[in-house]
């Protein structure tokens, strides 16, 4: 479809799709201006069913579709038309010898390889016979001449074409571009998803979690004014498949645009707070939960939150699980806050929101089928860029129950304490280690993270704690990783705390045990650690 396109009706469209969405709609469209339409199997019989007249392109190659519709498309008449320039006098003599038509609009999607893939049970002979052939490689042709043919590879695309068809009877060609662009990076992602489920194979048939070579699927989502700091350029992407959930999946409401950091600590404190089932509240400052409290309603969780660390939550970002109403947003609006997230804010809540309009206000959806659905973290990966290598591994989604947990000390927990120590230590979970969390009735009171010994946490918790006037007499703690000397413990239990969680392991346990029973407190072990880097 060249700059200066001869009249309508001399252009011809080839349809070839297996997502069926919307195609009626766009050769009824086409149709009506006077494009040719060419197509397929089971795609021409939608469209002659429907009373278009279009061409199969078994009848203009002169060649039948065989091996179970491997080869259809594999056509010199196929692709000597999409690929033909029609600025050089020798592709248009060569295509007149041969008896071959210019295709100017080429309309395919691809044999879903990855809906296959998803699928529970999925074979790998399955896998192999929705590997699209034809498709792909029609779209390369049609996009390497994208000057003069237009690639459509999404039914979102379509109505755009059209009303564009419509206005003007040709594309410019910057929708040409962007079109033939698009058309490259389906065929990236297409790619991609073959070659990470191929390279996990292994030779047994079984699959490994990991792929021998892994490809990058993200889009941007936008550009960003700088990175975590104003001389580093940054941008923003998503999964191609976002887990529905995920903070790439918000909507801003209101507020300035998001910087690098504000992206980074909402996605720290809405990965913590959608992690509970009643109301919850979580604010995090550099990427650290500084307070995090269960509530009745989401101004009794914020207000507990908030007395954990009222220095630190001053310019934090705040995330809910539950409704934002009115009255929390007026306590809130009291404060100086970058981002709010919850999944929903009441009309008042908005309403008291407009008056702070750099207020970053982000709506985003639970995961359906609440925390333990998304705790499963089906194919969910985290990954680290390590100099010019990648790190990879399985999410942290371990969920612990109470009949996890070994209590190794005489005292025995009381059923308050037990559920105040699970608390404790999903919380700990988003603290960057080494992690110690002091919290009482379902509330944080202390929280130190990210030192270099175990040891200087324990200590700075403790001074958080006193420095927010909250009382540790009582508490619970929880370590993200084992007492390697009694040294941390005493330091937790000179503080107030009074039962201790912790995932044990140490050679020294024997040691810490000894000095729990023998300042007289309850402790319990999890089998398992949440070291967070």
């Amino acid at each position: 479809m060249n700059p200066h396109p001869p009249s309508l009706h001399t252009l011809r469209a080839l349809i070839s799709v297996s997502d069926k969405s919307g195609v009626l709609e766009l050769a009824q469209a086409l149709a009506a201006l006077g494009v040719q339409l060419l197509s397929t199997g089971g795609t021409a019989k939608l469209l002659a069913d429907q009373g278009l007249a279009v061409t199969e392109v078994a009848d203009m190659t002169g060649f039948p579709e065989m091996l179970d519709g491997r080869v259809k498309t594999l056509h010199p008449k196929v692709h000597g038309g999409l690929l033909a320039r029609r600025d050089l006098p020798a592709h248009m003599q060569a295509l007149a010898e041969h008896g071959i038509n210019t295709i100017d609009l080429l309309v395919v999607n691809l044999y879903p390889f990855e809906a296959t893939i998803a699928k529970p049970g999925c074979t790998l002979e399955e896998a192999i016979e929705n590997i699209d052939i034809g498709g792909p490689a029609m779209v390369r042709s049609a996009a390497k001449n994208w000057q003069d043919v237009a690639v459509l590879t999404d039914a979102t695309q379509y109505p755009a074409v059209i009303a564009e068809l419509r206005s003007s009877g040709k594309l410019s060609r910057s929708t040409l571009f962007a079109l033939a662009v698009a058309a490259f990076n389906r065929i990236s992602q297409y790619d991609g998803a073959i070659s990470d489920y191929l390279s996990c194979i292994r030779e047994d048939g079984s699959q490994s979690a990991f792929p021998a070579q892994s490809n990058s699927r993200f889009v941007k989502l936008q550009d960003l004014r700088y990175g975590e700091n104003p001389h580093q350029q940054a941008a923003y992407y998503r999964d191609l498949y976002p887990a529905p959930g995920s903070l790439v999946t918000a909507t801003q409401l209101q507020g300035k645009e998001l910087s690098y950091n504000n992206i980074a600590d909402a996605d720290a404190a809405w990965e913590c707070v959608k992690s509970f089932t009643t109301p919850t509240c979580v604010i995090v400052k550099h990427a650290n939960p500084c307070g995090v409290a269960l509530g009745a309603n989401a101004l009794d969780a914020y207000n507990k939150a908030w007395q954990t660390d009222p220095t630190s939550a001053f310019g934090g970002i705040i995330a809910f699980n539950c409704t934002v109403d009115g009255t929390a947003a007026q306590q809130i609006a009291q404060q100086f806050v970058e981002v709010l997230l919850a999944p929903a804010f009441s009309p008042e809540a908005l309403s008291v929101f407009q008056a702070k309009a750099n207020v970053r206000l982000l709506q985003v959806a639970l995961p359906p089928g609440g925390a333990s659905a998304w705790a499963q973290g089906l194919n969910a990966v985290d990954a680290k860029r390590v100099g010019s290598g990648l790190l990879l591994q399985t999410a942290d989604n371990h969920e612990l129950t109470v009949g996890d947990l070994r209590v190794v000390t005489t005292v025995q927990p009381t059923a308050a304490q037990m559920d105040d120590l699970l608390f404790a230590w999903k919380v700990a979970k988003y603290v960057k280690s080494n992690a110690i969390v002091f919290c009482a009735h379902g509330q944080t009171l202390g929280v130190g993270a990210g030192q270099m010994s175990r040891l200087d946490s324990a200590r700075i918790a403790g001074i958080k704690a006193q420095h927010a006037g909250l009382s540790l007499a009582g508490s619970v703690v929880a370590s993200d990783a084992f007492f390697p000397f009694r040294d941390g413990l005493d330091a937790v239990v000179g503080a107030g705390a009074v039962c201790i969680i912790q995932p044990g392991g140490s050679l020294r346990d024997d040691e810490v045990v000894a000095a729990a029973n023998e300042r007289g407190i309850a402790m319990v072990y999890t089998g398992v650690r949440h070291f967070r880097h």
